[in-house]
């Protein structure tokens, strides 16, 4: 019998600023807790909008314990408007899709989810701050915003769930106090994930930690969530099971429009989410944060270093495909030896690469189950390289060079080159925002 999976009630003690969220996978019972730092505003724990966000945010922290088995059935304790259940559904549905489609499990449009209806009143709004919530994910995406935001003049709070290595040093460039939560998952579900019999994979950590990140907007006082995704996050990795399955499903603009919705109608529009990067491309992110040079020695974009290392290594482990891409899009917008100084090492001069950067420019493969950038723009980046005198003859770029212009053609790498330093009029920046943005740039 398939098992089925219970998501209940969620409590907040303003004594403690713990939230306690419960789960049921069939025989199992696992607790899940968040510890907030002290200062909020305890008061604010107890508006409408803030006991209907900590329903949801519960609900979307359950993937990690509803992927143990991946049932069919779900339910809830909390109601659900008629847009939340579609806002859940696509959390565990295609924010699982790479999980599904490593682990070869069929649930697209199977998963039935139940739970008391909500009517679409409207929830009083609470008063917030006009100030921003960054996360900050140790990265350079996550940085050049909030470069940005400094020198269009909003302020903001830097803010991150368990903050580590680059996270850290990153926030301490940036001398603003952050706000951090302590997130700490049941310890039965982690020694479960590692026995026979249960599943095993990736979970849409931006959806988790932007739930996360909306309860402690409530509570610290912040009217909007600033997230640093780019345009090439809505491009996915593999077709499986009728869709597209896409490593950065949260990551991209159709979720973002989805939780921008259901964070302002939870909130009596009290709240805005939204990606200040989303216009731009990875190559116009990197060419931007090329322009400051505070950040080379404390920022990493390499999730396998600091999986493998527990966040105790260097910054870059100069063998994954994140590590590779980042290091190309950087090589056309930055100074061959402070690049290399960056990663300890010429990464394109590498044969034993050769792989990593076919897969990343299309020439082999699949797209890398990875936050990397689009197959067209890494070729573009890659024959950008082709015709850099100080690059050209490194092993990598000499080695694709001959490929990339047979399968794309030169006038086409060149042309793609361009655009990508034209911004998308896709996203969801507010006008006056995005008019000082333009100064900022």
């Amino acid at each position: 019998m398939d098992p089925h999976f219970h998501i209940g009630a969620a409590h907040f003690d303003p004594a403690t600023g713990t939230a306690r969220f419960t789960y049921g996978l069939g025989e199992h019972r696992f607790t899940e807790t968040l510890g907030f730092p002290s200062g909020f505003d305890a008061s604010a724990a107890a508006t409408p909008a803030f006991e209907r966000l900590l329903g949801l945010t519960g609900a979307v922290l359950g993937v990690s314990y509803f992927k143990l088995l991946a049932p069919l059935g779900i339910s809830l304790d909390s109601p659900l408007s008629a847009r939340e259940r579609v806002f859940l559904l696509d959390v565990y549905e295609n924010g699982l899709g790479e999980f599904y489609a490593r682990n070869d499990l069929r649930r697209f449009g199977r998963i039935t989810l139940t739970a008391p209806e909500r009517t679409e009143t409207a929830t009083p709004p609470p008063t917030l701050p006009d100030r921003a919530l960054v996360p900050i994910g140790g990265g350079k995406d996550s940085l050049v915003s909030t470069q940005l935001l400094e020198r269009a003049g909003i302020p903001f709070t830097p803010f991150a769930v368990n903050p580590k290595g680059p996270i850290l040093t990153s926030v301490a460039a940036l001398e603003r106090p952050p706000v951090y939560v302590t997130r700490t998952l049941d310890a039965e579900m982690l020694r479960l994930s590692r026995e026979p019999g249960y599943f095993n994979g990736h979970v849409p950590s931006t959806a988790i930690n932007s739930m996360i990140a909306a309860l402690t907007a409530l509570l610290f006082g912040h009217n909007r969530i600033i997230l640093s995704n780019e345009r090439s996050a809505s491009e996915g990795n593999v077709q499986f099971d009728g869709r597209e399955a896409n490593h950065q499903h949260s990551k991209s603009l159709g979720f973002e429009q989805l939780i921008a919705e259901i964070l302002s109608s939870a909130t009596g529009g009290a709240l805005s989410y939204f990606s200040l990067l989303r216009p731009f491309s990875e190559a116009r992110i990197a060419a931007l944060f090329a322009r400051e040079t505070r950040f080379d020695r404390v920022f990493s974009s390499c999730n396998r270093n600091f999986r493998l290392a527990g966040h105790e290594g260097p910054l870059w482990c100069g063998e994954c495909p994140k590590c590779h891409f980042v290091f190309l899009i950087f090589a056309p917008a930055m100074a061959k030896d402070r690049l290399i100084g960056i990663f300890g090492k010429n990464l394109l001069a590498d044969p034993k690469t050769e792989s990593s950067f076919r897969e990343l420019t299309g020439l082999a493969g699949q797209k890398p189950w990875e936050c990397v950038g689009e197959i067209e723009e890494a070729a573009a980046c890659l024959y950008r390289l082709t015709q850099a005198p100080e690059w050209r003859n490194d092993a990598i770029v000499h080695a694709l060079a001959a490929d990339l212009e047979r399968q794309y053609g030169a006038p086409r790498l060149v042309s793609a080159y361009g655009a990508l330093f034209d911004d998308a009029d896709a996203h969801l920046i507010p006008q006056e925002l995005n008019q000082r943005l333009r100064h900022a740039l």
